[in-house]
């Protein structure tokens, strides 16, 4: 990993923690990176799922439920 000096805006920082909980300044500076490259990705999953074809075989696949201790925390 890479030391790299930045200067923020202090009252952002802040206001970032308290947004998102987190307790260190690189605890939400990472975060604010991991959501903008997850935000910028968006767009082109978004194509990728809409452009997807499938066979017949594929569309008419058995399905099951998921496992009831996922859907209840």
């Amino acid at each position: 990993m890479t030391v790299t000096t930045i200067d923020i805006d202090q009252d952002e920082l802040k206001q970032a923690k308290d947004l998102t909980g987190a307790k260190s300044n690189r605890e939400v500076i990472a975060l604010a990176l991991r959501t903008l490259i997850a935000v910028r990705r968006q767009p082109y999953a978004v194509e990728r799922i809409i452009d997807r074809r499938f066979e017949p075989d594929q569309i008419d696949a058995p399905t099951s439920a998921p496992a009831r201790e996922i859907l209840e925390p």
